[in-house]
């Protein structure tokens, strides 16, 4: 079956060229102006995954991602960003995005990433709610996103979530950066090291009782991260 891509970019230009190369790849473009236009598209028939530009006039990328979440949680999107900061990127990915491109980009780069985040997100949607995974007093439920640690319900954006269910499988085994990097963004994600490390961050600061001490999601020197399987 044909996968629908949303294509949200205020520039006429960009949309044109993007939805013709992703005809031309087999895909069906759908184009949007604006975070607004996006929202009604999305209200008329949910894409298979969307590119989202982060400088949108009036309701931003940013903006428009939490809205569109909302409308629809866990639909992909690919942010296409012209700023070079990188903050803004890890915010976009915090948020729930699950890749991002620079401007300007190669035609074949930019189908390269939608086709590997459209690899990527399969996967997850033949998880059942039933499935639950436990390390010690954490438990988790990939179907429904849903975390408790003992009877702490705790809500975590998908990349922080796909993150903490990597290491929760394998209680105790060390996970190099590059194996979390290829397990959660995929093999062929392009993007910084660093991504990783805000992240575990980030998951500190929700599982863990002193963030700055650890004692869940350690770092073991040189060699990369294991989850311990603690009682409350």
């Amino acid at each position: 079956m044909t996968k629908h891509i949303l294509v949200v970019d205020d520039d006429s230009l960009i949309r044109r060229a993007v939805a013709v190369n992703l005809e031309q790849a087999g895909y069906t473009a759908l184009l949007a102006e604006s975070g607004e236009d996006a929202l009604r598209h999305i209200a008329v028939r949910v894409p298979d995954l969307i590119l989202l530009d982060i400088g949108l006039p009036g309701m931003d990328g940013l903006q428009a991602l939490r809205a569109i979440h909302q409308q629809v949680p866990g639909i992909p999107v690919v942010f296409l960003t012209a700023r070079r900061r990188e903050l803004d990127e890890i915010v976009g990915l915090e948020l729930g995005a699950d890749d991002y491109i620079t401007k300007p980009f190669d035609m074949d780069v930019l189908l390269a990433h939608v086709k590997a985040v459209l690899r990527r997100v399969e996967p997850v949607a033949t998880l059942t709610e039933e499935e639950i995974v436990v390390a010690g007093d954490l438990r988790m439920v990939p179907g429904s996103y849903q975390v408790q640690i003992g009877d702490r319900s705790i809500e975590l954006p998908p990349k922080e979530f796909e993150l903490l269910l990597t290491l929760a499988r394998n209680p105790g085994r060390v996970f190099s950066v590059d194996e979390l990097m290829d397990q959660v963004w995929g093999s062929t994600w392009i993007g910084e090291t660093q991504t990783i490390y805000v992240h575990i961050r980030w998951l500190r600061q929700k599982i863990e009782e002193d963030p700055t001490h650890p004692q869940r999601l350690v770092t073991i020197r040189g060699a990369g991260y294991k989850l311990m399987a603690l009682q409350g």
